[in-house]
């Protein structure tokens, strides 16, 4: 602000003095200067105007308590994040300075600013720092913060549609009225004694219609060339204004020689508004999807306090909480039924699409749909941490992230204005030589009609509508970018066990090989796989079970990942696991079996190998079905021209056995989840584009190497971080369809912007050529961009073909 009396506020900056308004925009300055990031005021424009630091709230400290935080971060040990949204950012130069002075700050991991949307993704530990303490220090540097409530941006987003249509509107009603002042003139009223009251009235007319209606484009073209940015607003304030002086200079000195064209401004500026009101709310019924699952989560529960029943707001309910749960009612929390049965209507998370009886002890999730009975829950996960709450996070977050595509259009919108400006300037110089009324009209179409927005929507309108179809039928996509991979995949890696089978391995024989019974061999080898997690610990711990065998106390307990688990049984050692394994251990004697153990792998059978006390005992043979939908799935990729890889840890000849009906495919037996990502590796080396499909547990590693990892879940576990996509419904024939889908999408990108391009190189040599007045280019203009939104949202027609 300006310096009122010189003196009261110096200080030494830079070795130089310098004079403030205020004590506390001298002290921000010294901090940026004390940092060592001076370069903002190089990369503040020229003449920008900052505001002085906002006064903090009292409260801040308030924003440390983990109750607080519950409601906005997101927890991960130590380290947290939490999205929030900044007061006071202005331009490029602001999110430099925040991003850079934050990154210094102790504790803070990573500060990335969205400038469109004015939010911080701060993520920090906690162990370090505060988040009082990183809010202090962007109050420092002059910017407030808090954090961001989907429900105040709901609230904002509905204010900004309101002020849009109060100012279309007022234009509206102006045109009407102004549209009887253009009759009369054209029918005469323009060559008699009340020609100059008409222009009066028009120009009374015009006036607070460009200042309310047209304020928009003034504010955002005026704030756009103090910061030395071409805003898209830029061509329609030089347009109306240049139109609106002309006519005023033509009333104002009563000239006889010269036209009136309040009409002209009046009218394109109730048009543009009206395609600006028609595109916000294209936008919003396109990205629906979003919307409805922000719908499912109740935003009141019914908790039961000491037998008393209670209606509090969602933000009340803390973990342990009893939330009674009414017929008919949405689920507000993850938990455990505690009392009552009922059943519950998951179909918008699982995909289950008959309601599903839940009685003592089930799970449920937030946004199910509770049928006829009652019953009451345990509250395990609120608010963020809920299953609902985190596909949302994720359909957020895949829609903000830019896929390389769109990387490649926000490097060309900002020129779209220079050209507009450009060929404008010439199209006026060229018309003025024969016309300057026609030059006028002329160069202001040429300002109107090119439309960069079109463009700039072509990519972020399709991934978000295709993000969130996706959402809708289980196919959970984290990042823009995958989509674009996706679509260019050329070799796709599946796991076997869990992901291609049922992942539910079964015993199916027990043999063997010395006096020992076949109960007794079992027990043996249930004994010591109780501590095991394995899939194969469990198909035999099942089995035990099931013959009501009494389990023996073990020792020494060992596991090798992936090869077999071993254990003091009744002073004996056994040892359970691969033949190979078994060798390694020096334990032999498995060479007389050879023929039986190749018969039974042939049948898709694995065999486990049981010694004790260093002598081999038995097998026990193990088989796994490959899913409904594998066989339809492999086939679909293969006609897409795609390669598949199966990877396995099995052996071969029960790899071949168990995807015999998969067909022509590449098969990797005995290869260790550890050795998972280098075989994904070696297919990139060789100029693969690679997706990889698993269960994200033990794959983790090969679905971070792949271009695009691909994990099936549960449709309560979406959280699984190292896959880009997640198939929430646990169907493999999804797989398929994400692919389709990417390609579909892209597909529309590219048609989007080829749209776009068309409509600009079609209508701008029009304009040129004064063959389009500037109500034609207003009309024309918002329909470049309805018609990018209309193709991005043919998309959501995609599972309904």
């Amino acid at each position: 602000m300006p310096v009122v009396e010189e003196g009261v506020f110096t200080a030494d900056i830079a070795s130089k003095q310098h004079e403030f308004c205020c004590f506390a925009c001298q002290t921000v300055c010294q901090t940026i200067y004390d940092a060592g990031l001076e370069s903002f005021y190089q990369k503040t424009p020229e003449g920008e105007t900052l505001s002085p630091p906002p006064e903090l709230s009292s409260e801040v400290a308030a924003y440390d308590l983990d109750e607080v935080q519950s409601d906005y971060v997101d927890t991960d040990g130590e380290l947290r994040t939490i999205n929030l949204l900044v007061e006071g950012i202005h331009c490029a130069a602001c999110v430099w300075l925040i991003e850079h002075s934050l990154s210094r700050q102790l504790g803070v991991v990573s500060a990335e600013v969205n400038l469109t949307s004015k939010r911080l993704r701060l993520k920090w530990n906690n162990n370090s720092t505060t988040l009082s303490t990183v809010l202090k220090a962007l109050g420092k540097i002059g910017y407030a913060a808090v954090p961001f409530d989907p429900d105040t941006a709901e609230g904002a987003l509905a204010n900004r549609h309101r002020s849009l249509l109060y100012r279309m509107a007022f234009a509206g009603f102006a045109m009407m009225n102004l549209m009887w002042i253009s009759i009369a003139l054209y029918s005469g009223a323009d060559e008699g004694e009340f020609k100059n009251w008409f222009h009066w009235i028009g120009f009374l007319i015009a006036t607070p219609t460009l200042l309310y209606a047209g304020y928009p484009f003034l504010r955002n073209a005026i704030i756009g060339l103090r910061r030395r940015y071409l805003t898209m607003d830029l061509p329609i304030a030089i347009g109306a204004t240049a139109t609106y002086a002309y006519s005023t200079y033509i009333t104002v000195t009563g000239s006889t020689r010269g036209d009136v064209y309040f009409d002209t401004v009046v009218n394109f500026l109730f048009v543009i508004l009206v395609g600006r009101y028609l595109e916000a709310i294209s936008k919003r019924q396109a990205l629906s999807a979003t919307s409805r699952l922000l719908e499912l989560q109740p935003k009141l529960a019914t908790v039961i306090t000491d037998g008393v029943a209670k209606i509090v707001p969602i933000r009340a309910v803390k973990i342990g909480d009893s939330i009674l749960v009414k017929p008919g009612e949405k689920i507000p929390v993850d938990g455990v039924i505690v009392d009552g049965q009922s059943a519950v209507d998951e179909s918008m998370l699982t995909g289950e699409s008959l309601p599903i009886v839940k009685t003592l002890e089930d799970q449920v999730v937030a946004g199910s749909i509770n049928g006829e009975g009652a019953f009451t829950v345990k509250a395990e996960h609120v608010l963020r941490n809920t299953a609902l709450s985190k596909i949302v996070s994720l359909m957020e977050d895949a829609q903000a992230s830019k896929a390389p595509i769109q990387c490649t259009a926000d490097r060309i919108v900002p020129w779209f204005v220079v050209i507009t400006l450009s060929l404008s300037v010439f199209t006026f110089l060229y018309w003025y030589q024969f016309d300057f009324e026609q030059a006028l009209l002329a160069a202001t179409s040429v300002l109107i009609i090119t439309c960069p927005c079109a463009f700039g929507l072509a990519t972020p309108m399709s991934v978000a509508v295709a993000t969130g179809v996706g959402a809708n039928e289980g196919i959970l996509i984290k990042q823009g970018a995958a989509l674009e991979f996706l679509s260019k995949v050329t070799h796709f890696v599946f796991d076997k066990t869990g992901t291609l089978t049922e992942g539910e391995l079964k015993v199916v024989t027990i043999e063997t090989f010395t006096d020992m019974t076949a109960d007794a061999l079992l027990l043996s080898a249930a004994s010591v796989e109780q501590h095991s997690e394995h899939g194969i610990a469990k198909a035999v711990m099942a089995t035990a079970l099931e013959k009501k065998l009494l389990l023996s106390d073990i020792s020494n307990f060992t596991s090798s990942p992936g090869q077999g688990v071993q254990a003091v049984v009744d002073n004996k050692q056994v040892s359970v696991g691969t033949r190979a394994w078994l060798e390694r251990l020096g334990i032999n004697g498995l060479e007389t079996k050879e023929n039986r153990i190749k018969e039974l792998e042939q049948q898709g059978i694995s065999c486990i190998f049981i010694a004790i006390n260093g002598v081999v005992e038995g097998i026990i043979g193990l088989a796994d079905q490959l899913k409904d939908d594998a066989k339809e799935m492999i086939s679909s990729l293969k006609s897409q021209g795609v390669t598949v890889t199966v990877l396995s840890g099995d052996k071969q000849s029960v790899v071949e056995a168990v995807t015999a009906t998969l067909g022509d495919i590449e098969r990797q037996a005995e290869v260790l989840p550890k050795d998972k990502a280098d075989v994904v590796r070696s297919l990139q080396q060789r100029g693969e584009i690679v997706a990889m499909v698993g269960d994200g547990i033990n794959d983790s590693p090969a679905l971070i190497q792949a271009d695009v990892g691909i994990a099936l879940s549960s449709g309560t576990d979406v959280s699984i971080e190292s896959a880009d996509i997640v198939l929430s419904h646990n169907e493999l024939h999804k797989v398929a369809d994400a692919r389709e889908l990417a390609r579909r999408t892209l597909r529309t990108i590219k048609q989007n912007i080829s749209l776009s391009i068309s409509y600009n190189i079609v209508m701008v040599p029009l304009a040129m050529m004064s063959l389009v007045s500037p109500l034609v280019a207003a009309l024309t203009m918002p329909i470049s961009s309805l018609l990018v939104i209309g193709n991005a949202a043919r998309i959501k027609r995609f599972f309904k073909r």
